[in-house]
Formats: structure tokens, sequence, C-alpha cells
């Protein structure tokens, strides 16, 4: 039996904390031990409940005398539970599992979820522990390209490997429309809006802003449309309240609604008619555009990134086999009229644009490839021992 021990800052919600538990699920069905080491968070719970084991320590840290002592208390956790592959999901503790692993001469793996930010030497050394990994995982061809310039030395040791999404709960269709039914009460929603959906975290990378004023247009043509941005503010007090004076100085106060936190993204799909990603800067993979198609709904994306890998749209392919529509960022009337466009479908193409974006989604980003391939990569490492 293997023992795999992954290592981040904490597990809060996000792509990350969500990669490691779906990874330390897999690694158990696999028949092997599943360790996570962060500073802890909401999703230890159902690391304890999948089995796994979560071991507290402030990996959360940029502190140099904390990651230094990082590396103690982590080369005593391989040898003490004899872990076999180190695999490290963030910058500050990839320094400490790359150090610690190095002691204890295992194989040493990093997945590289972001397209982090570089704008000097020292930045680009401390972004480097990400890349000195005996394998270096990229979540897209966006970010495998963004390792080869930045960090050339890692082309060779670079694989890609899409974040999975769970297809399962995008299945359940009875379900899902009872708790969409749950959610459209919640947010205080009337039976006949029809619902443009944006989940992201409330920060103006996200584009909100730009979704607001694209939607401004739309809603003074058709009453019935309501947007909906879910997403936590994460202390961004500021800037929601940039967002409530935007909606308020455009009369919408009616019509847009910040929700907050949703924990159930396939009923917030199932309710909504239309979904949308307005991110102004890269993203290094593009989850929610990926849902959105999991769950049969048309998806509007900023063109820039990894998002683009992830919809299919003109001119890469034919109009008859688009799963989305991609606009360029900061174009809120070319925005307007792409959700135009995804709304004044039939329902003859909306259902025939449904199953397309399902099976584009259950071809190339299924949380059981993501799982599969990651595991791969571990057999070789230990194979090549």
């Amino acid at each position: 039996m293997k023992t795999i021990l992954q290592v981040l800052p904490e597990l809060e919600t996000g792509g990350v904390e969500r990669t490691a538990v779906d990874m330390a699920q897999a690694t158990i069905r696999n028949g092997w031990t599943a360790i996570v080491a962060s500073q802890g968070g909401w999703l230890v719970a159902e690391l304890d409940q999948i089995g796994a084991q979560h071991i507290k320590m402030p990996l959360k840290s940029k502190n140099p005398i904390v990651m230094l002592r990082n590396v103690g208390r982590l080369t005593r956790l391989i040898e003490e539970h004899k872990v076999d592959i180190v695999h490290a999901r963030s910058r500050a503790p990839a320094w400490s599992a790359l150090l610690a692993s190095r002691r204890a001469k295992k194989p040493f793996v990093t997945t590289y979820h972001g397209a982090y930010n570089q704008n000097s030497r020292l930045k680009g050394l401390y972004n480097s522990s990400m890349v000195r990994a005996d394998t270096v995982i990229a979540n897209s061809n966006y970010i495998a390209d963004l390792i080869a310039t930045r960090h050339p030395f890692a082309k060779d040791h670079t694989t890609v490997i899409y974040r999975g999404t769970d297809l399962t709960a995008f299945s359940e269709g009875a379900k899902n429309r009872v708790q969409a039914s749950v959610l459209r009460r919640r947010w205080g929603l009337p039976d006949s809006a029809r619902i443009i959906l944006n989940i992201a975290r409330l920060t103006p990378w996200k584009g909100q802003a730009g979704i607001i004023e694209a939607f401004t247009s739309l809603a003074e043509k058709d009453a019935s449309l309501h947007l909906v941005l879910a997403g936590h503010a994460q202390g961004r007090k500021k800037y929601r309240q940039s967002l409530v004076n935007q909606i308020n100085a455009a009369n919408l106060k009616e019509r847009v609604h910040l929700v907050g936190h949703c924990a159930d993204i396939p009923a917030a799909i199932e309710l909504a008619e239309c979904s949308v990603v307005g991110s102004i800067e890269p993203e290094a993979f593009g989850r929610a555009a990926v849902e959105a198609q999991a769950g049969g709904k048309p998806v509007v994306v900023t063109d820039l990134g990894a998002v683009p890998e992830t919809v299919l749209a003109p001119p890469q392919v034919d109009p008859s086999s688009r799963t989305g529509w991609r606009v360029q960022p900061g174009d809120v009337q070319q925005m307007a009229q792409a959700f135009d466009e995804a709304l004044s479908m039939d329902e003859t193409d909306r259902r025939k644009f449904a199953e397309r974006c399902k099976r584009h989604v259950a071809e190339h980003f299924t949380l059981q490839k993501m799982t599969e391939q990651t595991l791969d990569v571990y057999r070789k490492l230990l194979f090549d021992q």
C-alpha cells in the first residue's frame, strides 16, 4: 500500500482545495492511503468522511521562519507515516514540501493551479517552487505554455491534466429542479424570472462590474431577465459596495441579486438560462464554464487565459458545434449581444445545445479522467524509482 501526502495552505472553499479532496478520495479508492497537510478549514470534515487523514500545520504562512520549521514538520510526517509521494499545490508550502521531500528522498509532484503574478525576478524565484518537482502538473495548456515561458527548464517534466468535474451531481435532474426552486425562493426571484448566472467570488478581476453593465442594456428590453451574482466577498467590502452602488445607479436593485456563496452549484445552474464567466484577467482553468456546460446551459466567457480551452466557439469550430460564446474582455456590448443570442434559442435548439455541451464535458473534463491521469503520474514516479 502506498501513501500519498498532499500539501496546501488551507482547506476552505476553492478549486485547489476541492481538487485536493477529490484526489484524496481517488487515492483511497485505489487502495492507497491519503494524507492532507494544511492549516485546516471547512473541507476537513469531508476528508474525515472519505477516510483520509488531515494533519494540521501552519502551511498558509509565508513567513520564512515558519516555512523553514514546516520543512522539519513535513520531514517528520513523511518518515512517521512512510509517505511515498509528496504532492504540493501552492507556492509557500511547496518550498517546505520540496526541501522535506528531498531530505526524505521521496518523489515530489506539484500542480500549478494559478497564473501567478510574476513581475520581478524575486517573484519568479518565489513562483519557481511550483516547477522544481519531478513532475509538474499544469491544469491547462495555457498554464503549460506559461510555465515553458517563465521556467524553460521545467518544460520537459510538465504534463497537462485538466481539472475534472464530477458529472454525477449534474445528472440528477429531478433533485436539481427541486433544489433550484428552493434557491429561487431563498434568493427572492420571481417565478417568471429568466436568470443569467455568474458564479465567482466577488473580486474585481472576476469582472462583475462589466457583467452588470452588459446586463443593463438587456434589462431595458426584457423585463423578465434577472442577474444573479453568486460568490462570497471574502472581506472585500468596498468592492461589494461598489457593485451595489452600480446596481442602484442603474435602477436594477430588484433585478440584480448579490446572493453570496452558493454551495449547490448544480441547482444554481439548473435555475439559470445562461451562465457567464466575465474574468478580465486570465483564469488558470475555468471550472465555472465547465460546470455550466455540464448542466447543459449556454455559457458566455471572456476570451483569455484557459477558459477558451473549455468552450467550443467560432472561429475554432462551426457555429453548429458551439458550446458557448467567447467575447473580448471589457467589451460589454459584445457580451450583451452574446447573452441575447444565447437566450434567444428556441426549445429545440436549446435541447440540442444542452446535449452537445454535456457530451463535450463528458469527453474532456470528467473527475474520473483527472484522477486517473494523476494516479498515473504517481504510478510512473513509483515505478521509476
